[in-house]
């Protein structure tokens, strides 16, 4: 049986709204899509929503946070990441060529690739929308097959390039160099530049913009300026973007958010930092499967960073404390040393939970105290085998410090200390938290905030500095640390010199603006720094990972297996084929 290697999109989840019409498409989904559909203009419409909702299939979505978050030197795996996901995450001698998330990724890309490529292709057709319509639709698409080729990109390196819509399977393929990919990106970016409309002010939620494409096309110079494909002036074109967005910040409603705390904050996802998102619904037929699949188009981020903390006495899982999924957990790197100031820069309190009240009531797991601890004076004699705690206290609290043994037993509630964090228990991302969903066991229905203004800063510092120009670039980075010091730390003890200004910096600056944001590996392996960072500060993953095997994920094996007309098609270096 031939094997399909170029996939088409054949649902179209229709819950976004399009340019040129004021109200949300509710038409049932396509099966099957031909050319001549994408020809009208209700097809059109069609078709540029699935494309969108492609978008879920990465932000959100379980397989694409374990391509990015976990296996770095910010997470490792936590209890409930398990089998081959575990060793994925460590590099382990299970991580193969066959791995489903490496394999749901290509898929997926491909996948809306394949729609982005019959929008383009077909638009000039559509007799019932003006070329104004068309070719500000056709702009979008191409945002969004950019988006989602720099994904395979950076991910795999080589693949293959399609440039237009196919509708017949196929078992022939080769792979295009990076090099003629991100060219394909980048024009991509430009023509949509040129026709979106200027800002996120300007269009609905999680549609794109050409202040959205600016700043990706700086991140895509970026990006390719640190890989074989890379040309001179990459870092001079990455700046000269992401400069040039900052300074047009005013005219386009744009600008960083006084207080972090702020950015991530529930209902916040259209502030005037934010440049897109990535839109989920309370509609779970269009915003994924009925299973609630981990892998399925949910937004299953309020899931994934949450520790298993419904096992500490006083505690019960509770829409406000989040479903523990528990699949990553943070390295001591990340919680004492990037996060280790926390009296001028407040991010650390912001990006982590550390402190859960309990919620449970006459629970009999809470600890009495005993004639030994009111002996050692921990308590008084009045309270001998009374409940340490009751409703409403603090349960568990995480000092980030660490304390005496006499401390921790003194203590009424558990304490526990960064010598003490395990599989399951840890600080809790909270940037994902969603408390407006149905139920507990629900994704979220929050949109995912994919970029914003913050990082295009932190794009211009990074590539100022690689093209020779600290000097100009610290101010980038002065911004985002002063902004970090709201409400309580001072400002001018965040600001930096030029010269303390290095890649290891900026990454360590990555950190602690972008934690858990899904571009982390993406960022390591940009920089040149997976290798040597996963090895200092990954103590799971130091000694399973190599270069260059680990420095791009595998060919999915379904992939090569299908290929048997012309020539075969070739793994990365240091997968076995």
């Amino acid at each position: 049986m031939k094997k399909i290697l170029i996939y088409l999109c054949v649902g179209l989840a229709a819950s976004f709204a399009t340019t040129g019409c004021d109200d949300k498409l509710t038409e049932e989904p396509k099966s099957v899509i031909a050319p001549d559909f994408f020809k009208t203009r209700q097809g059109f419409e069609l078709g540029l929503a699935a494309a969108y909702a492609g978008s879920r299939r990465f932000w959100g979505d379980q397989d694409f946070f374990l391509n990015t978050v976990p296996g770095t030197d910010e997470f490792t795996y936590g209890r409930d990441l398990t089998g081959a996901g575990r060793d994925m995450s460590i590099y382990g001698s299970s991580y193969a060529t066959n791995d489903s998330r490496v394999t749901g990724v290509w898929k997926q890309a491909y996948i809306f690739i394949n729609t982005c490529n019959g929008l383009v292709d077909n638009a000039a057709n559509i007799t019932d929308l003006s070329d104004a319509q068309k070719t500000s639709m056709v702009a979008e698409a191409r945002f969004l097959r950019a988006n989602y080729y720099f994904i395979l990109v950076q991910l795999f390196g080589d693949i293959t390039l399609n440039r237009n819509f196919n509708l017949v399977p196929t078992t022939s393929a080769v792979r295009n160099s990076a090099a003629e990919v991100y060219d394909f990106i980048v024009e991509d970016l430009q023509t949509a530049i040129a026709n979106l409309p200027a800002a996120p002010k300007d269009v609905l939620p999680g549609k794109a913009s050409a202040a959205a494409a600016r700043h990706l096309l700086a991140k895509v110079y970026l990006t390719r300026a640190g890989s074989k494909a890379a040309q001179a002036d990459d870092y001079k074109n990455a700046h000269t973007l992401a400069v040039g967005l900052i300074n047009d910040r005013a005219a386009l409603g744009l600008g960083m958010l006084q207080d972090y705390g702020q950015v991530h904050k529930e209902g916040n996802e259209r502030s005037t930092e934010v440049l897109w998102t990535v839109q989920h619904t309370t509609n779970l037929a269009y915003n994924g499967s009925e299973a609630q699949n981990s892998s399925a188009p949910d937004n299953m981020l309020n899931h994934l960073f949450v520790p298993v903390y419904q096992n500490s006495p006083g505690l019960q899982r509770s829409m406000d404390y989040g479903r523990p999924y528990c699949r990553v957990r943070p390295t001591p790197w990340l919680l004492n040393v990037a996060f280790q100031e926390r009296v001028n820069d407040t991010r650390y309190s912001k990006t982590f939970q550390t402190l859960w009240i309990s919620n449970l009531a006459n629970d009999s797991r809470v600890p009495k105290w005993t004639q030994a601890e009111i002996n050692s004076g921990y308590a008084p004699a009045s309270q001998l085998g009374k409940a340490k705690f009751a409703l409403g206290d603090t349960a568990v609290y995480m000092p980030g410090y660490e304390v005496s043994a006499a401390k921790i037993a003194a203590t009424r509630y558990k304490l526990v200390p960064p010598s003490k964090y395990t599989l399951e228990l840890f600080p809790t991302v909270v940037k994902y938290f969603d408390t407006k969903r149905v139920d507990i066991n629900n994704p979220s229905i929050r949109p995912v905030i994919v970029y914003r203004l913050a990082e295009t800063y932190l794009i211009a510092a990074e590539a100022l500095l690689m093209d020779g120009r600290a000097a100009d670039a610290v101010q980038y980075v002065n911004a985002v640390r002063a902004r970090a010091a709201y409400p309580t730390g001072d400002p001018l003890k965040m600001q930096v010199q030029a010269s303390d200004l290095t890649v290891d910096f900026i990454l360590d600056e990555r950190t602690r603006e972008l934690c858990g944001e899904n571009m982390r590996w993406l960022d390591l392996v940009r920089t040149g720094k997976l290798l040597t960072r996963v090895k200092a500060d990954n103590p799971d993953a130091a000694p399973n990972i190599v270069a260059p095997k680990h420095l791009l994920r595998p060919i999915p094996q379904a992939q090569i297996d299908g290929v048997i007309t012309g020539e075969p098609y070739l793994q990365n270096d240091g997968w076995l084929q």
